[in-house]
C-alpha cells in the first residue's frame, strides 16, 4: 500500500492537518454525532440510489420527522452500523457485523456478514454499464484474508494525518475491489474508510464529510474508482492517486 504515498504527498492540495484541525473544535456530542452521521449515512445511501433526500433523512433522524418505511428502513440499517462502529474497535470479526446490520432489509440473513461464494460484476449505477469485475469467487476469500491482514499492520503502525488520509483511502479502493460481499459492499466500504480514520484521529473524524462529498462529486468518484482497471488480476494502484485525492476534501465539505 504505502508505495505510492510520496507521489499522493506532492500532488496533495489541501491542508490536512490545518482543517482537521479546525473540524476539531466542534463537540463531540449525542446531538452533532447523529447530525453529521445522518448525513453521511444518507449520503452513502443516495450513492446506491436509495429515493430520500439527504435533508429529509436529517430531519428523520434529528427531529424524529416520520416517512414511509420503505424509504428508511435501509439507511436506518446503515446508520446503525455507523453507531455500532463508533463504540467497537475496528476488526475483521466487528467489521463483518457492521455489514450484518448495515443490510438488515438488503440481504437474506445467511448471505449478511459473509463473504461471498460466486463470481460478481459490478455495474454503475448511473449508466448501468459494467464497471469492473471484482475478485473471482475462487480467491475472495483469502484476498480479503490478505487485505485484513494489511490492513491490521496498517491500523498499528504510527502515522502521520496525511498517511491517515491515504491509508483509509487506499483501504477503500482496495476493499471495493474486492468486493467480498453479495451486496452492500459500496456502503460498508465507504464506513470503513471512516471507521479507520476514527480509529487512527479520534471520534471527531465521524464529522468528515467524505460521503457527502463523494455523493455531490458522483460521476468523478466512479470514474476514479474504475481507473485501476477493468480486471481484478490486473489492477494498477498507481492508477488510484486521484481516487486518493477525493477524500481530504470531505474535510472542507459545508453542511
Amino acid at each position: 500500500m504505502a508505495a505510492y504515498f510520496h507521489t499522493y504527498l506532492s500532488l496533495l492540495d489541501v491542508d490536512i492537518a490545518k482543517l482537521f484541525a479546525v473540524l476539531t473544535e466542534r463537540p463531540f456530542n449525542a446531538g452533532n454525532f447523529k447530525f453529521f452521521t445522518a448525513v453521511s449515512v444518507m449520503s452513502s445511501s443516495k450513492i446506491e440510489g436509495e429515493e430520500l433526500d439527504v435533508d429529509s433523512y436529517v430531519k428523520h433522524k434529528v427531529l424524529n420527522v416520520e416517512y414511509l418505511p420503505n424509504l428508511t428502513e435501509k439507511p436506518n440499517d446503515l446508520y446503525l452500523a455507523y453507531e455500532f462502529a463508533r463504540d467497537h474497535e475496528l476488526t475483521s470479526e466487528n467489521f463483518l457485523e457492521t455489514h450484518s446490520i448495515a443490510t438488515k432489509h438488503l440481504l437474506h440473513e445467511n448471505q449478511r456478514g459473509k463473504i461471498r461464494t460466486g463470481s460478481m460484476l459490478i455495474m454503475d449505477q448511473q449508466t448501468n454499464k459494467i464497471q469492473y469485475e471484482a475478485a473471482s469467487a475462487g480467491i475472495v476469500k483469502k484476498e480479503f484474508e490478505l487485505f485484513w491482514h494489511e490492513l491490521s499492520e496498517v491500523l498499528n503502525s504510527d502515522l502521520s494525518i496525511e498517511e491517515i488520509f491515504y491509508y483509509a483511502s487506499f483501504i477503500h479502493l482496495a476493499f471495493v475491489k474486492i468486493h467480498p460481499f453479495f451486496d452492500g459492499n459500496g456502503r460498508t466500504g465507504r464506513l470503513l474508510e471512516k471507521w479507520f480514520l476514527a480509529s487512527k484521529l479520534g471520534e471527531k473524524a465521524w464529522f468528515i464529510a467524505s460521503e457527502s462529498y463523494y455523493y455531490q462529486n458522483l460521476k468523478t468518484y466512479y470514474k476514479n474508482l474504475a481507473r485501476v482497471g477493468l480486471f481484478y488480476d490486473e489492477l494498477n494502484y498507481e492508477k488510484g492517486l486521484q481516487f486518493f485525492q477525493m477524500l481530504p476534501n470531505g474535510l472542507v465539505v459545508k453542511r
